[in-house]
């Protein structure tokens, strides 16, 4: 019985945090050329941001004119200058992605 409630609280606890999950789709900067989110459309961006993503800068996420944080870099380093659709959480100005395509 304590295995079946268990497992009921965990299964409520993963469906009540998907629930929270947004859909952004943007493309990975780097954080130092997201003041200028227009450079982000432009065709020598991938390689500037992926250089620059290697070099030590924090990677991005541009929506429009909107830049958000990623909390777990690792997951968003490979796609730099690439436009994609994270499925994750957002706090304030921080997204944590838990999807990524």
């Amino acid at each position: 019985m304590k295995k079946i409630v268990a497992l009921t609280a965990l299964a409520l606890t993963v469906a009540s945090a998907s629930a929270f999950a947004e859909t952004f789709k943007g493309v990975v900067s780097d954080a130092m050329c997201s003041s200028d989110t227009a450079k982000a459309s432009k065709a020598d961006h991938e390689a500037c941001a992926t250089k620059c993503i290697k070099g030590g800068d924090k990677a991005v996420l541009i929506v429009g004119d909107k830049v958000y944080n990623i909390a777990n870099q690792p997951k968003v380093t490979s796609y730099a200058g690439k436009t994609v659709t994270i499925e994750g959480s957002l706090d304030k100005d921080t997204i944590t992605v838990a999807s990524i395509k």
